[in-house]
């Protein structure tokens, strides 16, 4: 396709004045400009916003969180050793115990976040009967 248009804009060139193949080179140009622009906001933008998600979320990383790794395997952080190596309990008896990179680690979740959840869950639930309450009593 872009071989096409660069072929058909020097046959244009060559055909017509000097004006009319500056405009197509501009043309050109500016066709070359979006392409870019249209790719660094479809490929390169989002990549790096999501290895910033990645980073945040690697340093915040505790023992006692649970992580699942990029092979699927679900554990929790025994121990942080390095910059970049963690110790991570596996098994339903937590007897297996593998260091990994940091880079291996596609999810965590926080140790208290389940309970906090839970609680907020309980409190809409409980909102809306004592609403549906005070609606009977009128």
């Amino acid at each position: 396709m872009f071989y096409d248009v660069l072929l058909t804009a020097a046959a244009t060139a060559d055909a017509t004045s000097g004006k009319t193949s500056g405009m197509s080179v501009l043309t050109i140009v500016l066709y070359l400009v979006f392409l870019f622009g249209l790719m660094y906001f479809m490929i390169i933008r989002p990549q790096k916003k999501q290895q910033k998600q990645m980073d945040d979320l690697h340093n915040t990383m505790e023992p006692g969180d649970k992580i699942m790794t990029t092979g699927g395997f679900y554990g929790e952080i025994v121990s942080i050793l390095e910059d970049e190596t963690i110790i991570v309990e596996f098994g339903n008896n937590r007897n297996c115990r593998i260091p990994m990179h940091k880079n291996a680690i596609a999810e965590v979740e926080k140790a208290g976040a389940a309970i906090v959840k839970e609680e907020a869950e309980v409190e809409e639930v409980e909102e809306p009967k004592k609403a549906s309450k005070k609606k009977k009593e009128k």
